[in-house]
């Protein structure tokens, strides 16, 4: 039996950057013999084009719904969600419901330019207890973003009994996620590792049965301001491999095993 190859759990398909070219980069991962595509989507505008995504390419691309702690006004100016963000996301989350494989990309951002005082802290908190109740009323798990608030993510999630859990990019201390490998959750590793000093001392800790891979396109590429593509997900894999002593076959079939495990909906389209 053919081995899976590698699933993409976290990417931006849907950005701006990728509109002209789409097809190009979808057909570049089937080449790479990448599994699947795990889309997240950051805000409600951009709902339509992510299931529009998982449409055109059915069983390949596999869309998340979610409200991203931090939201994006204009191009260019962000700030932090709010519950008027996530109720104009709820009804079409509901719409669509029945296509998703996760509720994603969530979480809390305490970037500094971003949320510096306790109300905008709070006001993240809110939208993700509202979307960790969502999942688990739809039965899906949670994508989600912890950018310099590792802990309090944790924390949360364990508050809230989250059980099916993906922390993408996980910025924190590797004895920090130690609380989440505790708490059953997985980590993805987006090719961005092979240039950070922290995921490659998050990889050397964490188990690999808690290891994920994601690429997090247009983002966390090997080089830092070129598009990333999901074809780079190999990159992830091997320096994985580097650093645990281990094949990279055997960190692609452990990795694509607990993409199964965290978004069982999975199983539906992997030929595995």
């Amino acid at each position: 039996m053919a081995v899976a190859g590698p699933v993409d759990c976290h990417c931006h398909l849907a950005a701006p950057c990728f509109q002209a070219d789409v097809a190009a980069v979808v057909r570049a991962a089937e080449q790479a013999a990448v599994s699947a595509l795990v889309v997240v989507s950051e805000q409600a505008g951009e709902f339509r084009s992510v299931v529009a995504l998982s449409e055109r390419y059915p069983g390949f691309v596999l869309p998340c719904l979610g409200v991203h702690p931090i939201q994006e006004v204009l191009p260019g100016e962000q700030r932090s969600a709010t519950l008027k963000d996530l109720d104009a996301a709820l009804p079409l989350i509901e719409l669509y419901k029945d296509k998703l494989v996760g509720i994603g990309e969530v979480g809390l951002d305490f970037t500094p330019r971003f949320a510096s005082t306790d109300e905008q802290k709070e006001g993240q908190r809110q939208v993700l207890i509202k979307q960790i109740e969502l999942a688990r009323r739809l039965d899906l798990p949670l994508n989600v973003h912890s950018r310099s608030a590792g802990r309090p993510t944790i924390n949360l999630l364990k508050e809230q009994g989250a059980t099916r859990v993906l922390l993408h990019a996980f910025d924190g201390k590797p004895s920090v996620a130690m609380e989440g490998v505790k708490a059953g959750y997985y980590f993805s590793i987006p090719p961005s590792i092979i240039r950070s000093e922290q995921k490659q001392k998050l990889v050397k800790l964490l188990p690999l049965e808690n290891m994920c891979l994601e690429t997090d396109s247009p983002a966390l590429g090997p080089e830092k301001q070129v598009r990333n593509e999901p074809k780079n997900i190999y990159i992830a894999a091997e320096y994985i491999a580097k650093i645990k002593g281990i094949p990279v076959g055997e960190v692609i079939e452990a990795t694509t095993q607990n993409a199964l495990k965290v978004f069982p909906k999975l199983r539906n389209f992997l030929r595995i």
